[in-house]
């Protein structure tokens, strides 16, 4: 919706200006003489020409009134055109009470009593008229009159038309964050209250910006004049509402600051607010006995704070943007717009007395609150993107949780049963070599075949036990490089049997801490199933290296590898993609790698291989 009113704004506003300083050429009036006047209520007669009258024009300086002189005289020569409904327009003339004459006869008054004088003065004029004399009085409490824009005489209708399209974007922008912000205060009721207060303190710098926009817009007081005391005191509020929940904004997004310095102004800048809605009201009370009061701190004053802020703002914006923060850079890009022209129209203002009319900073505020909504849709996008990230870990740690409880069960039933079912087994063996050294050839086969599946059996129950108690016993200095010579000389064989080799790459100098015959145990069990998983001219490939306080031992085979859904099981109990395979042998060495203070993963892709890394605790120098 912003960018659509921009583009139809931008559209549209040249070819205005373009118009109107076409119209201005045939019609402007640009000349006229000034008379400084004693007066301070409207006159009911025109004074006469004479002495004290000087000339002025658009391209003067602007007139400093006299001491004791509150009010002057504008007089000037109304153009004769080809029109039948004639009009005047006088743009932008500053002034509390205005009085138009024509021909020496009033045709127009204005009584202001708040703080808006900023005119826009459109009336008909009669085809006599034309060519006749033309006096406007004017009454300001500035110690200078400026008469900003341009006097036209034109067909009414086309002034009257350009008048409301020259003001119409104020209206049409105003409106528009108006109705975006009171559109998100609403959705923030249903929000996480997470979000609740960043989106409100948005919400009302949008509301409070839109609302400085569309009381600030001359149209209202020139169309709906009676109730401008209500547009000052909504322009007023709107702008102590602001700065606070900028600020707030600010806080909420980048944190509180170098020492909480960015919480504390807005502390100061909220109690400051108050304050200036408690002058408001009194002044309001007691009918504008206290307006200089008011107007010093809540003009003045604040024009000053909302200075320093901002370049407080863009001070500690630039210095989260410096450290890569990029919801800084967007702000910055943003505010810079925004602060720099307000900035700019602030001092100007302050400069000219409050005689200059503000008018860019709108402008400035549309890219500044763009940035807003943008920093905080990366806001929500980032917290989502957090939570997904804590689903993922809390699914991980419940997968691991599970397969912690599973070993638990495991090494509670290893250790109740494991010993009692060792005992009969090795009295069975017992009798059973007996009987094989009386029987006949025949019988001796069965009795053997016995023995190996007792063997096997008995095998099966030490890895329950190594699984109940997985320490490494006494640890001592081990070399890895030594440690693996005996472990090539076991496997080596088996690897050449498979048609494959084994290749070792391990520096002499890198020791750890642990039990040799556990340490052979667990890295058996490895190299073991690479060799397993071999095809002819298979490889497995050891290579070892240090990293600060840490070694890495790499087994690589280039087998025929596993999927996702296969390395996602390894090491739980009873699991295996061997056909014999009873999956005690990977879960013990997982036990045995965790009770050397070490770690294991596996990365594999079918039909290329597999690599186990195991990171274990370097032995201290």
């Amino acid at each position: 919706m912003f960018l659509i009113i921009v583009i139809a704004l931008s559209q549209g506003y040249p070819r205005h200006v373009f118009a109107i300083e076409e119209m201005a050429a045939r019609s402007a009036i640009t000349e006229w003489s000034i008379l400084w006047s004693e007066s301070k209520m409207i006159p009911d007669h025109v004074p006469a020409q004479g002495e004290g009258w000087m000339e002025n024009s658009a391209q003067t300086y602007e007139p400093f009134k006299p001491y004791g002189k509150p009010s002057i005289w504008i007089q000037m020569k109304i153009p004769e055109i080809n029109s039948a409904s004639p009009g005047l327009l006088i743009d932008k003339l500053q002034g509390k009470q205005v009085a138009v004459y024509a021909d020496h006869v009033k045709i127009y008054e204005s009584t202001r009593t708040y703080n808006y004088e900023l005119n826009y003065i459109l009336l008909p004029l009669h085809k006599e008229l034309l060519g006749k004399d033309l006096h406007i009085w004017l009454e300001t409490p500035k110690d200078h009159v400026n008469v900003e824009g341009k006097i036209f005489v034109g067909e009414y209708h086309d002034l009257l038309n350009r008048f409301v399209k020259s003001n119409m974007a104020d209206i049409i922008l105003g409106s528009a964050f108006i109705f975006i912000a009171m559109s998100m205060m609403i959705c923030a009721f249903f929000l996480n209250r997470k979000y609740v207060y960043a989106v409100l303190s948005l919400s009302f710098v949008i509301l409070s910006v839109g609302i400085l926009i569309f009381t600030y817009s001359p149209f209202l007081y020139t169309i709906f004049n009676e109730y401008g005391n209500l547009y000052t005191l909504l322009y007023d509020c709107s702008l102590f509402v602001f700065m606070p929940s900028i600020i707030l904004f600010f806080e909420i997004i980048f944190g509180s600051g170098w020492r909480g310095i960015i919480r504390t102004v807005r502390k100061i800048q909220i109690a400051y607010s108050l304050f200036c809605v408690l002058l408001m009201l009194v002044n309001q009370w007691t009918s504008n006995q206290w307006f200089d009061v008011y107007y010093f701190f809540s003009v003045q004053v604040m024009g000053i704070a909302i200075a320093i802020q901002f370049l407080l703002l863009i001070g500690s914006s630039l210095y989260y943007a410096v450290k890569g923060n990029k919801d800084a850079v967007i702000f910055n890009a943003g505010f810079a717009v925004f602060a720099m022209i307000s900035l700019g129209e602030l001092l100007q203002y302050i400069i000219s007395r409050g005689s200059y009319n503000l008018f860019l900073w709108k402008w400035g505020v549309v890219s500044f609150i763009i940035a807003l909504v943008i920093i905080l849709g990366r806001h929500f996008a980032n917290n989502h993107k957090q939570i997904l990230q804590y689903s993922k870990e809390l699914e991980m740690f419940n997968n691991e949780l599970q397969r912690s409880e599973k070993m638990e069960i495991i090494s509670e039933l290893a250790a109740s049963v494991a010993h009692e079912v060792r005992n009969p087994l090795q009295v069975t063996r017992g009798f059973l070599q007996l009987l094989t050294g009386k029987a006949q050839t025949a019988e001796r086969q069965y009795l053997e075949l016995a023995l190996v599946e007792l063997d096997r059996a008995s095998g099966i129950i030490t890895d329950f036990l190594t699984f109940a108690k997985p320490e490494v016993g006494k640890d001592t200095v081990l070399s890895v490089s030594e440690e693996f010579k005996h472990i090539e000389g076991i496997l080596g064989p088996l690897a050449h049997l498979q048609g494959g080799k084994i290749t070792v790459d391990i520096p002499e100098n890198i020791m750890i801490r642990g039990n040799s015959s556990k340490f052979k145990q667990a890295f058996i069990n490895i190299v073991k199933n690479s060799i397993e998983a071999l095809g002819e001219e298979g490889k497995v490939h050891i290579r070892c290296y240090r990293q600060q306080n840490q070694v890495f031992i790499h087994v690589v085979d280039n087998g025929e590898g596993m999927g996702p859904e296969v390395l996602a099981r390894l090491g739980e109990p009873y699991f295996s993609n061997k056909t014999k395979g009873t999956g005690l042998g990977l879960m013990v060495t997982f036990r045995i790698i965790e009770a050397m203070d070490g770690d294991i993963y596996f990365t594999s892709k079918q039909g290329v291989g597999t690599d186990a890394v195991i990171t274990l605790p370097a032995a201290g120098e």
